[in-house]
């Protein structure tokens, strides 16, 4: 049976090594046998730039490259961790950048993709650093910062971003029930996948012409998630991380 899977929030980091070995085992498993692998954002904890060889990076991006070589499709979306991934980087893996808010035939199910951030539209303090982070001259300006400069601001930028959510109800960092109705009648689709909110889940969506499905990702801590899909439809499921 041919099928595809749909991952996000991986959170990769040195601390975490546990988290990129069981990516290299997902990878290693369905390489030359998942038609398509969907990475829907913050694969990374913090990307500062294609330029950052590190030997962490470099050894999730030669997971990725086996994979692809092996004859598997691979695709990836910028999330609000790693906004600055880049066309090399994908180059590198053997995979595409897709835009937020790529609509996706999954076997006869049309679903539109997204990490899920901008769906968060009751964080204004948030939208507005995203509007900033995503602005072109401002991602030319980060890069063009030495190395280590970046390694310094990414570090002071998430602990900034921790204090802020310890802070925040918790609807606010969730989606806006009507954002979400807004993004699937303009795209046409009865299906939403997202991530970014770390609450896996299924939702039902009323929308004007019937019932539709906002799936939602988990992310990889204890557990890992993913979506599959394939000719029977999707189905949200999740595995222990040792």
């Amino acid at each position: 049976m041919t099928y595809s899977l749909l991952i996000s929030d991986l959170h990769l980091d040195p601390a975490r090594p546990e988290h990129l070995a069981a990516l290299e085992t997902l990878l290693d498993n369905h390489a030359g046998k998942a038609d398509r692998l969907y990475v829907l954002g913050d694969l990374f904890e913090a990307w500062i730039g294609d330029d950052d060889d590190s030997p962490f990076n470099r050894q999730a991006i030669d997971a990725f490259r086996r994979f692809s070589d092996a004859g598997s499709e691979l695709f990836f979306m910028h999330g609000n961790r790693d906004f600055l991934l880049g066309d090399q980087f994908a180059d590198d893996c053997g995979g595409v950048l897709l835009d937020e808010g790529t609509v996706a035939d999954l076997y006869g199910t049309r679903a539109l993709l997204m990490h899920g951030d901008s769906l968060c539209t009751e964080d204004h303090a948030y939208q507005q650093f995203r509007a900033m982070a995503r602005d072109p001259q401002w991602q030319q300006g980060m890069l063009a910062k030495p190395l280590e400069e970046r390694r310094a601001l990414a570090q002071g930028m998430r602990m900034q971003s921790q204090g802020n959510n310890a802070n925040k109800p918790e609807n606010i960092m969730d989606v806006t029930p009507a954002e979400v109705v807004r993004v699937m009648e303009d795209a046409g689709v009865r299906h939403l996948i997202h991530g970014h909110t770390h609450r896996p889940a299924v939702h039902d969506v009323a929308l004007k012409d019937g019932t539709g499905t906002r799936w939602v990702l988990g992310d990889w801590g204890a557990l890992g998630w993913w979506i599959v899909a394939d000719s029977d439809g999707l189905r949200l499921e999740k595995w222990e991380i040792s």
